[in-house]
């Protein structure tokens, strides 16, 4: 067994403060390296902290077993190290050299002992990474082994070891553990966002705009599917849903595909914090020139890939292009229908787009929404308020889309035929001066209103009002009417404007009173206006 670490700090009492405690221990690095770098350092460093609690904690359960029922401290030792007792209860194992005690102990690095050259701190920590993905073959190529480079400040990592130890992931079982861990790696993930700006968005979608996506479909069951998964937002706020309707997350299948190296190993860590067993191929790769999961057929797509791609991996024959070939500047519509052709019979989907694939008939794209009416794929159309992306000032939408709009189960409305059309530019409230975000209230309008017009239950399972259009809001078109404003799909054109509320003053007394109202305002600006001449006059003699 390792030796004991020295008494660690007092531990965070608080999720908040345990959120302060490790961001302090990001700004140890910061002065040393880019935001990226330093987000694959702590984030690395959570993860290794996290399983190595959970470890320790599951140790001391099996401990505790072992003694009621009887057994005696030698005993205990032989038994307490049976590998299936930790991975039967989702606990990872982690070999003697990888957990957080050993570590904490040699924070200034391991000195030369028996013939063995001495060990910095970082190589003390890769190893450690090395022997957690050797014992847990789900973890393989997943973990960073970035701590012993020449830019990574060894004095500082120790500090920073220091300052992690005071924060403990565990207390109520393992699976609470994991619930705190992923509402950390969560808040980092957002918070490294913002420090790399538009690379960040790369990675991380707001999490409001993810739930629209997720309260919509509901993924209950069955495929899930995101093509640019980025760090896996899509996949973990689905397993929320799930918990939050006391359901679990091994009803769901995750499956997904990441171009950037670093992301995608960011997003199986995620996975692998919350429990879900995710597919996202042997490595990263460009979905376009090589979908790593050609044969799969989802039940649910959702999506927030790269807006507006000019240099993508074009293929003229490819068969996905069902619809019409996407332009070369633009991928676009290349993404839409290559989540159309992962869509199984009666599959949902979900995609964020910029503004512009609405309304674009460059390149064809005219041409191919066209077809995509036409086929009466698309469900719903969302126009969701701007400044919701920190990393882009890009206006979004999301489309929805269904493979079968007939009347199903749980007395759903037979929809064929027809498309609902939702304004929400106007909801969301301001973080800060630069960013918006989607309250609770204005996700279940969004997503109720959904359900209302399909006829199915809403996410509480709350009895819904029949839908009706909204003047200025929501309304539901049909395909001729969509044909007739040319296929474009922006909501407003359908929706109007709102109803302005009626007062009870007839509009000629109204306007009457105002024009008054109004010359008042003139007559008394005038005045103000010789009363400063008039001071300024006094001053000048």
């Amino acid at each position: 067994m390792p030796p004991r670490t020295k008494a660690a700090p007092s531990a965070p009492s608080t999720m908040k403060e345990l959120k302060d405690t490790l961001w302090k221990a990001a700004d140890k690095l910061r002065g040393s390296m880019d935001a990226s770098q330093y987000k694959d350092v702590i984030l690395g460093l959570v993860f290794l902290k996290y399983v190595s609690d959970a470890f320790d904690e599951r140790r001391e359960q099996i401990a505790a077993e072992l003694r009621a029922d009887g057994m005696n401290d030698e005993q205990v030792a032989q038994l307490i190290d049976d590998v299936d007792e930790y991975t039967g209860r989702g606990v990872f194992w982690v070999p003697d050299a990888a957990r957080w005690g050993f570590l904490a102990e040699n924070a200034k690095g391991l000195p030369a002992m028996g013939g063995e050259p001495a060990k910095s701190i970082g190589q003390l920590i890769d190893e450690a990474m090395d022997a957690i993905m050797t014992a847990n073959p789900s973890l393989a190529a997943t973990l960073p082994r970035i701590f012993n480079r020449d830019n990574v400040d060894q004095r500082r990592l120790g500090e920073l070891m220091d300052l992690l130890n005071s924060a403990r992931f565990t207390g109520q079982g393992a699976t609470r553990a994991r619930d705190i861990l992923g509402e950390v790696y969560e808040y980092f993930l957002e918070k490294f966002a913002r420090a790399e700006g538009k690379r960040g968005g790369e990675f991380f979608t707001p999490a409001g705009v993810v739930r629209v996506l997720v309260e919509v479909l509901e993924p209950t069951s069955g495929r899930v599917y995101d093509p640019a998964c980025g760090s896996g937002g899509m996949f973990v706020q689905a397993e929320k849903f799930l918990e939050a309707h006391d359901r679990e997350g091994s009803d769901i299948s995750v499956y997904g595909q990441e171009l950037n190296e670093r992301t995608w190993r960011l997003a199986k860590m995620n996975l692998a914090i919350h429990g879900l067993n995710g597919n996202l191929g042997p490595r990263w790769g460009d979905t376009f020139a090589r979908d790593l999961h050609a044969d799969m057929q989802a039940d649910y797509v959702m999506s927030n890939p790269p807006f507006n791609i000019k240099d993508w991996a074009r293929n003229e024959q490819d068969p996905r292009w069902r619809y019409g070939v996407p332009p070369t500047g633009n991928a676009n519509y290349a993404w839409i229908q290559h989540i159309l052709s992962k869509l199984a019979p009666g599959g949902q989907g979900a995609v964020v787009m910029a503004n512009g694939s609405m309304s674009s008939n460059s390149g064809g794209e005219g041409q191919i929404r066209a077809q995509i009416v036409e086929a009466d794929l698309i469900s719903c159309m969302v126009a969701l308020p701007t400044q919701l992306f920190r990393s882009t000032g890009i206006p979004v939408c999301v489309w929805f889309f269904a493979k079968d709009k007939t009347a199903g189960p749980c007395g759903s409305i037979d929809r064929t035929g027809q498309v609902l059309f939702i304004d929400a530019r106007n909801l969301g409230y301001m973080v800060d001066r630069a960013e918006r975000a989607l309250s609770d209230d204005d996700i279940a309008k969004i997503a109720n209103t959904f359900h209302a017009w399909r006829g199915t239950k809403s996410a509480t399972d709350a009895a819904l009002p029949a839908y009706a259009d909204e003047a200025g809001f929501c309304r539901s078109a049909t395909l001729d009417e969509i044909k007739n404003a040319d296929y474009a799909l922006t909501p407003g054109r359908y929706v109007g404007a709102a109803d302005a509320e009626d007062d009870g003053e007839p509009i000629e007394e109204k306007l009457a009173r105002l024009r008054v109202a109004l010359f008042s305002e003139f007559a008394e600006s005038e005045r103000l206006a010789g009363v400063v001449k008039q001071q300024l006059d006094r001053v000048g003699r």
